[in-house]
């Protein structure tokens, strides 16, 4: 993908990354003209793209097809969790979420495009951004989630990408400023689903709040606070 220092870099991952961003529309123009050609002359890439759009198809269905901005930051912001650390956890990750950094990549940018507000109309002044988009992800687990919250409807959609949570649930937290980290609910393991958002979080669901996954046994966590590892983690982006 096309960094801010102009050069031109093969995303990460190989073939797989480049079909992968090939259908979310992310690459730069030179190199989105050679993965289709490519498509055309190479059966095992093609195959990879077909993938990507099966998988990728349940999130982009709901929304017109657009062109990706110019410009899309590839790290996310570093983010405290405040002074108090979560039950029986001490300095672990809830308390430095500077190791997330970078963790969004090309998937932030895959947001944009499945998500963007309508062009032609524009949000009222000082009213919450429409959508906000996020890649919850952790190289050391394999978890990967892509995210979009739909502020007008309070509902988050979340596409899974990889990762599994073995005998136990995975948990989604909100984690805003300085407050407690806030459930948002169980998500479903292996799976694409939905949310709705509880009135009294959906204030702050905002620019740069974070959206952490962790690990829990079945059901969730008893406390209301997480008690197993962060699997995955990232900042939320106006789209």
């Amino acid at each position: 993908m096309s960094l801010d220092d102009g050069q031109t870099h093969e995303p990460e991952g190989g073939d797989d990354m480049v079909a992968a961003e090939y259908v979310l529309g992310t690459l730069p123009a030179a190199e989105r003209a050679a993965a289709a050609r490519r498509i055309e002359t190479e059966q095992d890439f093609a195959r990879t793209v077909d993938r990507w759009e099966v998988r990728l198809a349940p999130m982009a269905a709901a929304y017109a097809e657009v062109d990706a901005p110019a410009a899309a930051k590839l790290a996310i912001d570093r983010r405290l969790f405040g002074s108090t650390p979560p039950q029986g956890q001490t300095g672990g990750i809830w308390q430095n979420l500077a190791f997330w950094r970078g963790l969004a990549g090309f998937a932030v940018a895959a947001m944009l495009v499945l998500a963007l507000v309508p062009l032609l109309t524009p949000p009222a002044p000082l009213s919450p951004p429409a959508r906000l988009a996020a890649s919850l992800a952790d190289p050391a687990s394999g978890v990967q989630y892509l995210v979009v919250y739909d502020a007008s409807r309070g509902e988050i959609g979340l596409s899974h990408v990889s990762g599994d949570a073995g005998a136990g649930d995975f948990e989604l937290w909100l984690i805003e400023g300085g407050n407690a980290p806030a459930s948002l609910g169980v998500i479903p393991d292996g799976a694409s689903t939905h949310l709705t958002v509880a009135e009294a979080h959906r204030t702050l669901i905002a620019p740069g709040a974070v959206f952490a996954i962790s690990l829990e046994p079945a059901g969730g966590s008893a406390t209301g606070q997480p008690t197993g590892p962060v699997v995955a983690a990232g900042d939320l982006r106006t789209i």
